[in-house]
């Protein structure tokens, strides 16, 4: 495997499949199925999903509510999401940590970084929930945020498209992928890779991000054994 230690971003929205919000329990036992494969490998693995599915803390403060109320909302989602998701995977065998930046003991760990790096030294797959336990910051800038604790050697961006293209490929036919960009490439063009704090944590620590689409099978495995899947941002 090119990289032994890595962190999947999933979004939240991967979870409702084709529904409008909630979850679709199919989708996350394919997920499970294509995570549970690659933690066979022996790769130490990290995984936050969002929780755009049940709320988004930005959309709610759109709406009228206060944002640091509507992010709470959003990183409680979070939660609600990881729970789903190791639920699933358990019963596939693997087993799995809930780990949440905010404190909730009859449901999950509180986050603590020498527990989270045991349970990687036992080989258990270590779910971060909660976002970063604070308010105005998104599940991308957490997800980096806790691959760069965890020690990770990559972020891998789990989409719903193949990887960072031109411009929106469901807009332009005439868009084209882009199979490798620097950050400084993706801050000149403008390419939403993740959010700015995310993207700037990725740069400054020099920590390659691969965008990939979660519905190719077998597309996390082969980015970790490093064949050239979607883009690759280093």
């Amino acid at each position: 495997m090119a990289y032994r230690r890595a962190l999947l971003k999933l979004s939240g929205e991967a979870l409702a499949g084709t529904k409008d919000g909630g979850l679709d329990y199919r989708v996350i036992e394919t997920l499970a199925e294509e995570i549970k494969s690659v933690h066979a490998l022996g790769v130490a693995l990290g995984l936050v999903v969002g929780g755009g599915n049940i709320v988004r803390g930005v959309s709610a403060s759109r709406e009228g509510l206060d944002r640091v109320s509507a992010d709470y909302m959003g990183m409680l989602a979070t939660v609600i999401n990881a729970l789903a998701l190791q639920n699933v995977l358990e019963t596939l065998g693997v087993e799995t940590r809930v780990l949440t930046a905010i404190r909730m003991e009859s449901l999950a760990e509180p986050y603590i970084r020498r527990r989270m790096m045991r349970h990687l030294e036992k080989g258990r797959l270590v779910i971060f929930a909660g976002g970063t336990g604070n308010p105005f910051f998104s599940t991308d800038t957490a997800a980096v945020l806790r691959a760069l604790e965890m020690e990770a050697e990559v972020v891998l961006k789990a989409t719903n498209v193949d990887g960072v293209f031109t411009a929106d490929p469901r807009k332009d036919p005439s868009a084209t992928i882009l199979p490798e960009i620097t950050f400084q490439e993706a801050i000149v063009n403008g390419y939403a890779v993740m959010d700015a704090n995310a993207f700037g944590l990725c740069q400054a620590n020099r920590l390659p991000i691969v965008v990939l689409n979660i519905n190719t099978p077998g597309a996390i495995a082969r980015a970790l054994a490093g064949e050239r899947v979607g883009t690759l941002v280093k």
